[in-house]
């Protein structure tokens, strides 16, 4: 190998030792070389490309090394000469279809069951491995597209009674009119509607549906369209009405539930927060259309983070 003082060469290389009876501090560097992508030499040491991100990730475990009492040195590397660039990228390639390979048997499994039977909390697992290979896949490996797909697929609803009896074409490229300064439980109302029943659909503001007289009218005083029902806010009364059983979806039924009746019905106070954003915004003169967006952009987040 040639070793380079220049900032940019395109590769780093590392090199430690640690005391031959340090069974855990090996196991913790190890662990930290996975994470990190970095590949092991055929002679010694360990290499990733040449990036200040993947040179701070080599000083960390070198760091750790020297405080288990053992030495490491990482150096910037022009080339290997026994290993031509070429070579060493596939080797990377192939290391991340590996594991990416594994993820695509995992979700495999997962795809072809009903939401109701899928283990809890595994699509997000699955989710979060796919964001840990994507981080060290250096060289956009061909199977990272195919797991994204899959992903996609494993989180899209299932088919609601109402889609399979078409009642749901109704709704689907219309209009939709609420009355204006939208709060939590019109913001995620226009969510769901967006999401999960009409991704065409179209939002107005008026104070009478009269005015919009083709609109399908959500959480407004009148009886016609989508508004509460009985102890239900507009979100539940929709998530109802079409037969939503995304499980992400009832959790976030309660919690709009709460933040917008204020009767602690499910204990849950996730939705105070987005509430208080939401009026804060609406204080400061945000347009409704304004407010309407960034709402479904908050909602968005909490669906993806449950």
């Amino acid at each position: 190998m040639v070793v380079s003082d220049a900032k940019t060469a395109p590769w780093l290389l590392l090199v430690f030792s640690l005391p031959s009876r340090q069974a855990g501090p090996r196991v913790q560097v190890w662990r930290r070389l996975r994470r990190s992508g970095a590949l092991p030499l055929r002679s010694a040491g360990y290499t990733l490309p040449g990036t200040p991100g993947n040179e701070e990730k080599f000083q960390w475990i070198a760091a750790l090394v020297r405080k288990h009492k053992g030495q490491a040195s990482v150096a910037q590397v022009q080339s290997f000469d026994d290993l031509p660039d070429k070579e060493l990228k596939q080797l990377f390639i192939a290391a991340r279809s590996r594991d990416y390979q594994a993820l695509l048997l995992d979700l495999s499994k997962i795809v072809v069951l009903s939401h109701a039977r899928r283990p809890a909390g595994r699509l997000a697992r699955l989710l979060r491995r796919f964001q840990e290979i994507a981080a060290i896949d250096f060289y956009d490996n061909p199977l990272r597209t195919r797991a994204e797909a899959l992903l996609v697929q494993a989180d899209r609803p299932e088919e609601t009674g109402l889609r399979r009896k078409g009642m749901a074409s109704r709704y689907v490229r219309r209009q939709w009119v609420t009355r204006p300064r939208p709060g939590i439980d019109r913001v995620s109302s226009a969510w769901l509607v967006r999401r999960f029943i009409d991704p065409h659909a179209r939002f107005v503001f008026a104070d009478d549906p009269a005015a919009c007289p083709e609109a399908v009218p959500f959480d407004m005083f009148v009886e016609q369209g989508f508004g509460h029902r009985g102890e239900d806010c507009t979100f539940e009364t929709l998530a109802k009405e079409f037969g939503l059983r995304d499980r992400k979806v009832g959790r976030i039924a309660q919690i709009i539930h709460d933040a917008d009746l204020e009767d602690e019905k499910f204990g849950r106070d996730e939705g105070t927060g987005l509430d208080v954003v939401l009026k804060g915004w609406a204080v400061e003169g945000v347009a409704d259309e304004e407010l309407l967006r960034r709402g479904m952009g908050l909602i968005e987040g909490l669906y993806h983070g449950l």
